[in-house]
C-alpha cells in the first residue's frame, strides 16, 4: 500500500467562496499532475476561518453547499479531495469536512469537539457531530478529524475502531509563540491513543487579529516526526504513505523571534490586502515602536505602499527628527513632516478661558497626541490608506496610550507585542539585513523610550522598567496569577500592585483600540474579556 498525499497549505479569504474554490481547484490540478491520489485542505477551507456570525446565516450555508457541489465537478477524476466546509443539515449547523471524488460528495465528517475558549466560540455557532468517517483511497483506509478533535481523548480511537489505518486532521490552528510544540505534543498523544499515523494539515494567512502559520506535519505510528512543512508559506506539499509509514520533507522551523516577526508581516499583508487598502500610513516618532511598525509594513506590502508622517512638537528632540528621516531613507519610503505646534497652540488658545491658567499636565500631553491622530486620520480619509497604530502590549496594558490620539487608527500591529519583545524584534530585523548598514538605526534601539509630550520626559518616569512591567503583565494577563503569587515569584509588592492597578484601570481604553495581531496565548481583545465596571481587586 503506497499512496502520495498532497497537503494543501492554503490561505483562504473569509467569505470569498468562489475565490477559495478556485484556489482549491488549482491546487487539486497541481496535486494530480504530481501524482497524488489524495489531497487534504485545512479546516473550513472553502469559506475561511473563523466565520464567526456568518455561521449563523442560513444563506451562508446555502451558498457554501452550491459552491461545494460545483467544486466536486471541477476536480481531476483521478484525485480524491478532503475539503473543510460549513454544513447545514435540517437547521443544524456543522463544522464539516467532505470527501469529494468522482464528481460528487461521497461522505462527510462533522467535527465533534467544538472549542469554546480563548479566541474560539464554536459552541455559539455549530452543533457537535458524534460519528466517525472512514474512507478508502489507494488501498488505505483514512479517518478524518478536525482540529480540536485531537485535543480531546476519544475521536482518534473512534476512527481506528471504525476501520481507519491512518488519521487525517484538518486544522485552522492560530499561531502564537511556541504553538507548534503544543500541536506536536497533542498529536503525539492521539498517536499513542490510537496507534495510527497522523497527518496534520494547517491553514496559513491572516484573518483580522488571528494569523495561521501552516507548518503542517506528519507523525508515524510510533509518534516520530516524519514530515514538517514550512511556516507562513502557502503551497502544496507532498508526502508518501508507504505501508502506513509517512515520508516527506522535514523543514526546520525558524527560531521563536523569527516566527513572531513572520506572523506580524503576514498579519499586516493579509489585513491590508484582503480588505483592499491601497497602502498604509504610520506616525513616525523616531522611536522604536514606530520604527518596527514601519519595517514590518515594508516587508509586508512593499516600500511604495508605505508612508511615514513625522509630526514634531516643541518637545520633539532633534535626534528624533534625524532618526525618523534616516529610517525612512533606509526603508526607501515616502516621508513627510507635519509640525503640530501651531495646531496645538490654537487648541490651547481656545481652551484658555476653561483652563484658567491651570498648570500643564496630562491634558496638554494628550491634546498633542490627539492632534497627531486627527492629522493621520485626515490623510487616511482623503487618500484611503490604512493607519497602522504603533502602541505595544506593554502600553496597552498600562494605559500608557492616548484614546483618540496614538490609539487612533485601523490596525494595531504591535498590540500583542511586549516592549521587551519589540527590542528583540528590532534587533532580529537588523540581523537579517546587511549588518554593516542596519535598517533600524542603532540609536533608535538603544535610546531610552519617551513619548516626548513634555520636556525631558521618559517612559520610566511613570512606569517601572519594561523588563519588570512585562514580566508582571505576562503573569497577570497571560497566566491569571494573583498579586500575591506574583510577589511570591520575586517581584516587589509596590511594582506588582502598581502594574496590576494600571492594567485594571485601562480596560475601557483597550475596548476602544483597533484590532491587532495576536502572537501570544492571551492577547487583549478576542482572548481576554474583562469587565470595565469592576471593583474586584486581587489580593
Amino acid at each position: 500500500m503506497k499512496i502520495t498525499i498532497a497537503l494543501a497549505q492554503m490561505n483562504p479569504t473569509l467569505g470569498d467562496l468562489a475565490g477559495n474554490a478556485d484556489q482549491i481547484a488549482a491546487l487539486a490540478k497541481q496535486a494530480a499532475q504530481a501524482g497524488a491520489a489524495l489531497m487534504v485542505t485545512p479546516e473550513l477551507a472553502l469559506c475561511g476561518y473563523p466565520p464567526e456570525d456568518l455561521a449563523l446565516r442560513p444563506d451562508f450555508y446555502d451558498e457554501n453547499a452550491r459552491v461545494l457541489g460545483e467544486l466536486a465537478s471541477r476536480l481531476p477524476p483521478e484525485l480524491a479531495l478532503v475539503v473543510g466546509h460549513p454544513l447545514n443539515e435540517g437547521g443544524q449547523y456543522f463544522n464539516a469536512a467532505s470527501l469529494l471524488r468522482g464528481g460528487r460528495i461521497e461522505s462527510t465528517y462533522r467535527k465533534q469537539h467544538l472549542p469554546n475558549h480563548s479566541v474560539f466560540d464554536e459552541l455559539r455557532t455549530f452543533t457537535a457531530g458524534s460519528t466517525a468517517c472512514v474512507f478508502e483511497c489507494a488501498g488505505v483506509r483514512f479517518g478524518i478529524n478536525i482540529c480540536a478533535d485531537i485535543w480531546e481523548f476519544g475521536t482518534a480511537s473512534q476512527a481506528r475502531d471504525a476501520g481507519a489505518q491512518a488519521l487525517l486532521v484538518l486544522n485552522a490552528s492560530p499561531f502564537h509563540a511556541n504553538k507548534q510544540d503544543e500541536r506536536i505534543e497533542v498529536a503525539n498523544d492521539r498517536v499513542t491513543e490510537s496507534g495510527l499515523p497522523l497527518i496534520y494539515v494547517n491553514m496559513i494567512g491572516g484573518q483580522d487579529e488571528l494569523v495561521f502559520d501552516g507548518a503542517s506535519f506528519a507523525l508515524d505510528a510510533s509518534g516520530a516526526l516524519c514530515a514538517q512543512f514550512p511556516s507562513f508559506a502557502a503551497g502544496l506539499h507532498l508526502l508518501e504513505l508507504d505501508d502506513l509509514q509517512p515520508r516527506g520533507d522535514i523543514i526546520r522551523l525558524p527560531e521563536a523571534d523569527a516566527m513572531v516577526y513572520q506572523a506580524l508581516v503576514m498579519g499586516v499583508r493579509d489585513y491590508v490586502g484582503k480588505n483592499g487598502f491601497p497602502g498604509v500610513l504610520v506616525g513616525s516618532s523616531g522611536g522604536i515602536d514606530s520604527a518596527l511598525t514601519l519595517a514590518i509594513a515594508v516587508d509586508a506590502i512593499g516600500a511604495k505602499r508605505v508612508q511615514a508622517v513625522m509630526m514634531p512638537s516643541q518637545f520633539t528632540a532633534s535626534m528624533s527628527l534625524e532618526d525618523a528621516e534616516l529610517l525612512a531613507l533606509n526603508l526607501d519610503i515616502r516621508y513627510d513632516v507635519q509640525p503640530i505646534k501651531l495646531m496645538f497652540d490654537m487648541f490651547m488658545s481656545e481652551l484658555a478661558d476653561e483652563f484658567d491658567d491651570l498648570p500643564f499636565d496630562q491634558t496638554e500631553e494628550n491634546i498633542q497626541a490627539r492632534v497627531r491622530g486627527v492629522i493621520l486620520m485626515a490623510l487616511s480619509n482623503k487618500f484611503g490608506q490604512l493607519v497602522l497604530t504603533t502602541g505595544n502590549k506593554s502600553e496597552m496594558a498600562s494605559g500608557y496610550a492616548t484614546l483618540y490620539g496614538d490609539m487612533a487608527g485601523g490596525f494595531a500591529v504591535l498590540k500583542d507585542v511586549a516592549k521587551t519583545l519589540v527590542w528583540r524584534l528590532a534587533r532580529y530585523r537588523n540581523k537579517i539585513g546587511d549588518p554593516a548598514a542596519p535598517l533600524i538605526p542603532e540609536r533608535i534601539i538603544t535610546r531610552p523610550p519617551t513619548a516626548e509630550l513634555r520636556a525631558n520626559q521618559c517612559d520610566q518616569d511613570s512606569l517601572p522598567s519594561y523588563e519588570i512591567l512585562d514580566a508582571i503583565m505576562q503573569r497577570y494577563v497571560e497566566h491569571d496569577m494573583s498579586a500575591r503569587d506574583i510577589i511570591a515569584a520575586g517581584y516587589s509588592a509596590a511594582d506588582v500592585h502598581k502594574v496590576i492597578g494600571l492594567i485594571d484601570r485601562s480596560e475601557y481604553k483597550r475596548r476602544q483600540s483597533p484590532p491587532g495581531i495576536r502572537i501570544t496565548p492571551r492577547g487583549f481583545g478576542r482572548d481576554r474579556r474583562y469587565p470595565i465596571t469592576n471593583k474586584y481587586r486581587a489580593p
